[in-house]
């Protein structure tokens, strides 16, 4: 298999809220405020091979976006290392990492607040390429038409505003103006989550025919189950900051192995479950500001034992390809039969 294109060496990232003026104040008279530190993403191991589609799944909270955002170098980590082409980030010169920063683009969630009002669609699309010099002053218009063509929306409408679309078709500028600057490697939040299901379906297919003609790379981020599995050739799970399992989109969705990732198949709607009774996990997600030791997901999990709660299990390869991050596939706490 070819070496992967994206690496993420035990990446983190924190947010740390300094102490108010008050805050401080009330330090020197003795009160104990600390900073708050939010553990966005918590020792991250990922690669990405040239042409895969990769789903990242988990609950509202999980850090799903931030690292997508670390990928894309609107985050720097906190700590560990993103490495490009083989390549670390950190350790690029300038002409280097305006490279990385073309190829690797991020389209987000809600294409109005990523559009900017005041500009026209084909100063949107058209002017980083002419920044970046991919193209000339003068091809600008044209080069804009040919983006519109490539992503279905009519190039008559390349003067208009972003509050003349409608979310669909916000939906394909936002795309447009991604590939405007030539990438290798998108980074999809979200991004058809807000659309109406036949709308999702016709920019999903645009997703895949955009894959093909232009052998671009995908890390999808949804928490939709469905869409993740028409989708991607392989998905990732997370929790709290953390992976916890990573294998072939039909291998998780036939036999998922870590408690969480079961957790969430089970309760994806199915036509052919009759009487099915959804069970929706107990108790609510731990707050990233103070995360559980040991396993984050013990607190909810119906296996945990004595060793999840102190130690942190690592991904553990279970199959080709299928890496769980549980003590029960190393025998901590019994076996996922029991």
């Amino acid at each position: 298999m070819s070496a992967p294109i994206l690496t993420l060496d035990d990446v983190s990232k924190r947010f740390v809220k300094p102490l108010d003026a008050a805050s401080k104040f009330a330090n020197w008279m003795g009160a104990g405020y600390t900073e708050q530190v939010v553990h966005a993403v918590d020792g991250v191991d990922l690669s990405v091979r040239e042409g895969e589609v990769v789903g990242l799944v988990g609950e509202s909270g999980c850090g799903k976006s931030t690292l997508g955002r670390v990928v894309a170098g609107i985050h720097r980590p906190s700590a560990g290392r993103v490495s490009w082409r083989g390549q670390f980030t950190d350790a690029m010169d300038a002409q280097q990492r305006r490279a990385a920063t073309l190829a690797i683009q991020m389209i987000f969630q809600d294409p109005m607040s990523s559009l900017n009002p005041r500009l026209r669609v084909t100063d949107i699309v058209g002017e980083a390429p002419v920044v970046h010099g991919l193209v000339g002053k003068a091809q600008q218009d044209a080069y804009v038409v040919e983006m519109l063509e490539r992503v279905g929306l009519d190039p008559s409408y390349r003067r208009r505003y972003p509050h003349q679309f409608s979310g669909g078709q916000r939906a394909r500028i936002g795309i447009a103006r991604a590939l405007a600057v030539r990438p290798q490697f998108l980074v999809c939040d979200e991004s058809v989550a807000a659309l109406d299901v036949s709308i999702q379906a016709q920019v999903l297919n645009l997703f895949m025919k955009l894959r093909d003609e232009l052998n671009l790379t995908y890390l999808f981020i949804s928490h939709d189950l469905s869409v993740v599995r028409h989708l991607s050739d392989r998905v990732v799970i997370m929790y709290l900051g953390r992976v916890v399992e990573s294998a072939p989109a039909a291998e998780l969705f036939k036999g998922p192995q870590h408690p969480y990732a079961q957790a969430l198949l089970a309760n994806v709607p199915s036509i052919a479950a009759r009487k099915k009774r959804f069970a929706p996990l107990k108790g609510e997600i731990p707050s990233p500001l103070h995360p559980p030791p040991g396993c984050h997901f013990h607190p909810r999990c119906p296996h945990a034992g004595p060793r999840c709660r102190v130690e942190r299990p690592v991904l553990k390869e279970i199959g080709s390809g299928h890496v769980a991050a549980c003590h029960l596939h190393d025998g901590g706490v019994g076996s996922l039969a029991a």
